[in-house]
């Protein structure tokens, strides 16, 4: 299992937002203003840095998921990175319809083969990707709250909107709670387990992100599809617990502190 989807279509709504206080060179101001999250520079741009996690766990091809407007991502990573590691490839989503729907744009890159999903916009710890990786079967990589609050970038009160996992007593997961409230982080036993859509797939899942209707919000989501998979296809998700953070790119005040993070970490492709 060695294949990585990465989703990198989103429109960078919350980037794109003005921040006070949020110092940005003049790339970084571009690439913020722009939405594109992946390509802002700490160094050099943050995906190099996903990438080259997922490579150290393993994986040895990925396929970035993107819009028509993205180009700076199929240039840099078509014609302009050094790739050693790993052969990157482009898998187009036209329209920013959701999650499941950008999932489902990877199809023939995935083909019959197991894959990883991961976001553009987070910095995964290796130990997760790599577990993913050894456990057979779909899966889901679920980060402890109190490990996520304590060595990562996230506010308190950023994290408190993510949605959480609840595990059966098999060590499956049963369901994503997205957006969940008090009465519903209080019914939960503890640790809390925050999703940050890393997941396990096989081709499974193509049905189910084409099975899915849209969202309250409009949009295809992948923890629907998930769900259906599980309830109609049969899919069991089994639950990789991982006590280390994950790094956020989600808006402009998020830049220093991902880079004083990631400072001096190697960076191979």
């Amino acid at each position: 299992m060695d294949k990585v989807v990465v989703l990198a279509r989103g429109l960078g709504t919350r980037m794109r937002r003005p921040e006070g206080g949020a110092a940005l060179d003049n790339q970084q101001a571009a690439m913020a203003d722009a939405g594109i999250k992946a390509m802002i520079n700490i160094g050099r741009p943050f995906l190099d840095y996903v990438l080259s996690a997922a490579a150290d766990a393993g994986y040895r091809h990925a396929c970035l998921v993107i819009g028509p407007q993205q180009e700076a991502i199929r240039r840099y990573y078509g014609e302009e990175a050094a790739t050693e590691r790993l052969d990157v490839c482009f898998a187009c989503q036209p329209e920013p319809k959701g999650t499941a729907d950008a999932v489902a744009a990877a199809e023939a890159f995935a083909g019959d083969d197991p894959f990883a999903v991961i976001n553009s916009d987070n910095y995964y710890p290796v130990e997760a990707l790599r577990a993913l990786r050894e456990q057979p079967g779909c899966a889901v990589a679920l980060f402890e709250r109190e490990a996520m609050l304590a060595g990562g970038n996230i506010p308190e009160e950023r994290i408190k909107r993510f949605a959480v996992a609840k595990i059966d007593g098999r060590g499956c997961l049963e369901r994503i709670i997205e957006k969940p409230d008090d009465a519903a982080l209080a019914a939960l036993p503890r640790p809390l387990w925050v999703s940050m859509n890393c997941w396990r797939f096989g081709p499974s899942i193509f049905q189910a992100c084409r099975s899915i209707g849209p969202s309250p919000r409009g949009e295809f989501e992948l923890p629907d599809a998930v769900q259906y998979a599980k309830d109609v296809l049969g899919e069991m998700f089994f639950a990789v617990t991982v006590r280390a953070p994950v790094l956020d790119m989600t808006s402009r005040g998020d830049i220093a502190s991902v880079a004083a993070i990631l400072q001096g970490t190697e960076v191979r492709l």
